[in-house]
């Protein structure tokens, strides 16, 4: 296996020393193989299996890195801009419709 050394400045290293919980080398592998993923995805519009299996894991996709397209950025805001209403219970969207 091999070993990769990152420099960073002292308060970043106490920073860090504060999450003694974080696997940081997991952490750093997770986010490698994404990358690789990613980039793989990019050029060939396709995952394999046993990349799906790493995608389906750590519930992540490729296109999740994607950023939106503008035909779906305007719904949302026109979604947004919609009146709405605001309920304490699933029932009482209801309450006003007849049948």
């Amino acid at each position: 296996m091999v070993s990769v050394t990152v420099a960073i400045t002292e308060d970043a290293k106490e920073e860090l020393k504060s999450l003694g919980w974080v696997n940081w080398s997991e952490l750093a592998r997770e986010d490698a193989k994404k990358k690789v993923i990613f980039d793989n995805y990019m050029r060939t519009g396709k995952i394999t299996d046993e990349e799906w299996k790493f995608c389906e894991e750590i519930d992540w996709h490729p296109v999740d890195e994607l950023p939106l397209k503008e035909s779906y950025k305007k719904e949302l805001e026109k979604a947004r801009a919609e009146k709405s209403i605001k309920v304490k219970a699933i029932s009482d969207i209801f309450k006003n419709v007849r049948n």
